[in-house]
């Protein structure tokens, strides 16, 4: 293993969270009066702090949404993630190969502690993420694009960045890793490689990352 640190996002990575967690965002705009299809979600706020869907629609409309904006697409989020969210295929024999091989491991999400651990706790990753080897964008206040998380993660976990491998799904993850100084494999399985530009390597199945780490 040529790195010291495996970095993964959460988000479409280890739980395949975003088409619901999209669908319910689009919905909840459009149900504000800020018609957002599916596919607008992805392209804007995929992989994005909850700040960014704030910064966007108030740039583009000169609105603010609501206070309770966050409280309430969160509860919608976590009841559907309760009734179908699902780990990613084939990640949690990655995760058993990481752990028999020593190569530490930790995940960096966009997303707030409550929401991965909901996630992590519904699809039975938790046994893989115990107290510090989860970071979120609440703990350095502001997401990708900026290295900020991946940094943070990097130091609190003791490696130097330039040994660290990121395992990202989304463009402003890899921005956000390519600015960080780490390596970044780019995961295709829902956003073609075309959008992640500056990705080191691509892989469509979670199997095929084990090789790709070994270098």
């Amino acid at each position: 293993m040529r790195y010291e640190l495996v970095i993964f996002d959460n988000d479409g990575v280890l739980v395949d969270s975003e088409p619901i967690s999209n669908t319910l965002l689009a919905g909840y705009l459009t149900e504000l009066g800020h018609p957002t299809s599916y596919e607008d979600s992805l392209r804007d706020y995929m992989g994005a702090a909850m700040h960014r869907v704030h910064d966007l629609v108030l740039e583009r409309t000169g609105e603010k949404l609501p206070e309770d904006f966050d409280e309430v697409f969160h509860q919608r989020v976590f009841a559907a993630f309760e009734r179908e969210l699902q780990p990613v295929d084939g990640v949690a024999e990655v995760l058993e190969k990481l752990t028999a091989e020593g190569v530490p491991y930790c995940v960096a999400s966009s997303g707030s502690h409550q929401r991965i651990r909901v996630g992590h706790r519904t699809t039975g990753l938790d046994r893989w993420f115990g107290e510090g080897r989860v970071f979120s964008s609440q703990d350095v206040g502001r997401g990708k694009p900026a290295p900020d998380l991946f940094l943070y993660a990097a130091e609190q976990m003791g490696v130097a960045p330039g040994k660290c491998v990121v395992v990202e799904d989304s463009p402003l993850g890899v921005q956000a890793a390519v600015a960080a100084g780490m390596d970044v494999y780019g995961f295709t399985a829902m956003t073609p490689a075309e959008r992640l530009a500056g990705a080191d390597g691509f892989f469509t199945d979670m199997r095929e990352l084990p090789a790709l780490l070994m270098g």
